[in-house]
């Protein structure tokens, strides 16, 4: 993989574009902002990465333009899939909105790894885990109550399937960002 080079057009075999354009502004980034005297680029924080819907269609318009970049994914962990010539560890597949843009390889390697789980294996670890509530299974995620987030990945990693906090939902088209800069739409709002 080669290395960027700040201001050069170099070519990227692989392009995370959540890692170019967000940001994941909790307060602990806000406060090194103001600790340095840097402006904010945005008057809110978020639990979830900031990436305004027009600055996606930037990167994306610009990539399309200029197939010189490489690959382009929406979440790292593809990226570093497609990097190793593995299927996504965080089960991305379910989220198809997401895919639309990486390479038809990558998506075959996905495909062929993404099995949805059974409720009852699933319903056990998260249990054991200290899963409050109903525990479901959608053509999308496992979607549990009462979990943290590192609970919530050790079951979204063991079974290659997303993992969501009923109470912290995943819109449509922004999965794992927050709703600053984007506009609602008649999309699924998923769990």
């Amino acid at each position: 993989m080669s290395t960027p080079i700040i201001g050069s057009r170099r070519p990227l075999p692989i392009l995370p574009v959540e890692q170019i354009t967000s940001l994941k502004s909790e307060l602990g980034i806000a406060a090194y902002y103001e600790a340095h005297d840097m402006p904010m680029p945005y008057e809110e924080t978020a639990r979830r990465k900031i990436m305004p819907e027009v600055a996606e269609q930037r990167i994306l318009a610009a990539v399309e333009r200029d197939s010189g970049w490489g690959a382009l994914f929406r979440k790292t962990s593809c990226a570093v899939a497609y990097a190793h010539g593995e299927a996504d560890y965080n089960g991305h597949f379910g989220i198809r909105e997401l895919c639309e843009i990486c390479p038809p390889e990558q998506l075959a390697r996905c495909e062929a790894a993404w099995v949805t789980p059974e409720l009852t294996a699933v319903a056990q670890q998260a249990r054991e885990l200290g899963a409050s509530g109903p525990i479901d299974i959608t053509d999308r995620a496992i979607v549990v109550e009462g979990l943290d987030e590192a609970p919530r990945y050790y079951l979204q990693h063991g079974f290659g399937y997303q993992c969501h906090d009923r109470a912290k939902p995943h819109h449509h088209r922004q999965h794992g960002r927050a709703d600053i800069g984007w506009t609602t739409e008649n999309g699924p709002t998923t769990p």
